[in-house]
């Protein structure tokens, strides 16, 4: 009972934190589903909607003042996070369609090293304090151990987005295009499917989940600074990739291993000497972060796939 006490804040924050890594990864995931395309911005979309909440719902420790109250803030973040979304498909993407897949891969590249140059330039490249959104940050506790009430939540919230993404593409005249874009896109154009209206919804959907995914996060570390997306971006593409790229529970599913056994490494030290295994701290937060690319390449060589990814056949 000790053990599991003492290993219990760690999973719980584990959860959370693989969640919102979840968020993310369903939005690499779509867009490569639908264009095959790794979409490099994507990670620099999450860091671009939690500066926006900084600049729009105000930041005490930054001395922004809010330009709208929190309750019309958080909508407006999302909105305009969706409609940054649709313009960097639309300017970067769409005029590349037919070009070869290392073209659009660059251009990819490229409006991620955009987004944050121009954060750095708003910025002075200076970490601005999150935005308080004080029913998020405040303390509750669960199962005898104290947490923020984001912790909590988070999970429950995931659970409800995926479950109406799920419903939306299985029951949905847009989102049977949506599937069958993704199955084989030229025979869905020669159908008559309007493919740019479902690449713009699957753009929308990526960054939307994106944007309260950078909310739940930035609730948790609340630091914003121009290169704040890269490692959970990348942590997010190892979700997809481990799940199975293409797959949305498996993106889901991957995004809450990695959140775990990332927390649970950084925890090690603290368990192992208060149980006793061990007389002084090993250092074993330093590899937290390697572990997620560890797992990357054991999934590569082992499962290519990933756990749901569909093996591709060549058609005769």
């Amino acid at each position: 009972m000790e053990f599991l006490d003492l290993i219990m804040p760690y999973i719980l924050a584990g959860i959370s934190v693989g969640g919102q890594y979840a968020l993310i990864a369903i939005g690499y995931t779509m867009v490569y589903g639908i264009l095959r395309l790794i979409n490099f911005a994507h990670a620099d979309v999450f860091m671009v909607a939690g500066l926006m909440m900084v600049y729009i719902g105000g930041s005490v420790g930054a001395g922004i003042m809010a330009l709208l109250p929190l309750w019309l803030a958080i909508p407006v973040v999302i909105v305009l996070t969706m409609l940054l979304a649709f313009g960097i498909e639309r300017a970067a993407y769409k005029p590349l369609r037919t070009a070869p897949r290392m073209s659009i891969m660059v251009s990819a590249i490229g409006v991620s090293y955009l987004l944050q140059n121009m954060a750095l330039y708003i910025t002075g490249g200076l970490p601005k304090p999150y935005t308080v959104i004080a029913w998020f940050s405040t303390s509750m506790t669960f199962l005898g151990v104290t947490i923020k009430r984001v912790t909590l939540i988070t999970p429950f919230l995931v659970i409800a987005l995926v479950f109406a993404l799920v419903m939306l593409i299985n029951h949905t005249k847009i989102g049977m295009a949506t599937r069958a874009v993704a199955k084989d896109f030229d025979t869905s154009r020669l159908m008559g499917i309007k493919i740019d209206s479902v690449i713009s919804m699957t753009f929308f959907i990526g960054s939307f989940l994106a944007a309260v995914g950078s909310m739940l996060y930035f609730s948790n570390f609340p630091m914003v600074t121009p290169v704040v997306g890269a490692m959970p971006g990348l942590k997010a593409f190892v979700a997809a990739v481990f799940g199975g790229i293409g797959s949305i529970p498996g993106a889901v599913l991957g995004g809450v291993i990695i959140g775990v056994c990332e927390s649970v490494i950084k925890g090690l030290d603290t368990i192992l000497l208060t149980t006793g295994v061990i007389k002084a701290p090993l250092e074993l937060t330093t590899f937290s972060d390697a572990f997620t690319f560890i797992l990357l390449i054991v999934i590569l060589i082992f499962k290519p796939t990933g756990l749901f990814g569909e093996k591709a056949t060549d058609k005769v």
